[in-house]
């Protein structure tokens, strides 16, 4: 079972490859000369650009406005490049945790292989033989740029319907509170 681990990393960033409607997306870390890319669906990037942005306003709630931890992402760290090629997907991700380091005033991100047998999230003691883990530490500011990149990538993809709020296609789809009949984009 191999760990990625990048603490931190040059660069860590959420992207996708393909066609809106046919995209894959990707988690990427890289530093060190080496690059660790980790597919996971749609929903999983939204959730985790969520989450963080939810994690650090707690912890600025609760250390009353830490200025470690900013309110919003700084466009010092923007990043709106594309992800690292060539494109070697190391893993599909099953389960994503997140931790808040208040010793080094770090988020700890890891993202774990889809696995039958899912270990405990951010366990030190690892077993030889469990799921691929990709575990990234990084800084709350970073944290941020990371989440508002995510969540601009997740919301690029196709209109939603505005009947029902599936995605439309190009063409239009068909829609269930049509009965059936296509809505046609406008």
């Amino acid at each position: 079972m191999p760990v990625y681990t990048y603490d931190p990393p040059d660069r860590f960033v959420a992207g996708t490859v393909g066609q809106p409607g046919e995209r894959t997306f990707y988690l990427q870390a890289a530093g060190g000369g080496r690059t660790t890319s980790v597919a996971l669906e749609k929903g999983q990037v939204s959730q985790l650009a969520e989450r963080l942005d939810e994690l650090l306003d707690e912890v600025r709630r609760r250390t009353g406005g830490s200025p470690s931890v900013p309110a919003s992402a700084p466009e010092s760290l923007a990043d709106d490049g594309p992800l690292e090629q060539p494109l070697m997907e190391d893993f599909r991700v099953g389960a994503i945790a997140l931790a808040w380091d208040g010793e080094s005033e770090r988020v700890i991100i890891e993202a774990q292989e889809l696995s039958d047998e899912p270990i405990e999230p951010l366990s030190e003691d690892l077993p030889d033989d469990g799921p691929a883990i990709l575990r990234v530490t990084i800084t709350a500011a970073a944290a941020r740029a990371f989440a508002k990149r995510a969540t601009q990538l997740v919301v690029a993809g196709r209109p939603p319907c505005p009947l029902c709020g599936l995605p439309l296609d190009a063409s239009g789809h068909v829609c269930p509170r049509q009965n059936g009949h296509r809505v046609g984009r406008n």
